[in-house]
């Protein structure tokens, strides 16, 4: 059984998503960033990004991570690509190309929407309103001008 590790309002939502959407069978296992709690070491802590048992699913002390019948991998366009090629179906890659521009418009999405979209979400809904930003909002949408004349 495929087991995500990780929280929404993280990459692991991607995860999360895109089993969703391919009617998968999964166990989330909820796992905190540890720089979001107090001591993450604690015995009382919370699974979290620095818990040993965590670490011996994932040693980079990252999340996402999967654990998809004892097969473990982190990185979460990685794991989607392995999603997808598992079990895609209409959302697979059907030839090298289709492959490639998978991988073209993932890495797009990532480095060029991405974090202009991060933010702006701080900047306007997640920061308490004393530490937001609206100039680096503004900015970062002014920024997204520019990739999404890509898309016609």
């Amino acid at each position: 059984m495929l087991t995500i590790y990780g929280v929404y309002r993280s990459r692991a939502t991607r995860n999360i998503w895109l089993a969703e959407e391919l009617g998968l069978q999964y166990k989330l296992v909820p796992v905190i960033q540890a720089n979001r709690l107090k001591d993450p070491t604690a015995k009382d802590a919370s699974l979290n990004t620095r818990s040993p048992d965590f670490l011996k699913v994932n040693p980079n002390g990252k999340i996402p991570a999967i654990d998809d019948d004892g097969f473990r991998m982190c990185e979460s366009l990685a794991i989607n690509h392995y999603l997808a090629k598992k079990h895609g179906g209409a959302l697979a890659p059907k030839n090298a190309a289709e492959d490639g521009l998978m991988t073209m418009w993932s890495l797009w999405a990532a480095t060029e929407v991405e974090p202009h979209s991060i933010e702006i979400v701080y900047n306007r809904i997640s920061k308490p309103l004393a530490e937001r930003d609206p100039k680096k909002a503004d900015d970062a949408v002014a920024a997204l001008r520019a990739p999404f004349t890509t898309l016609g």
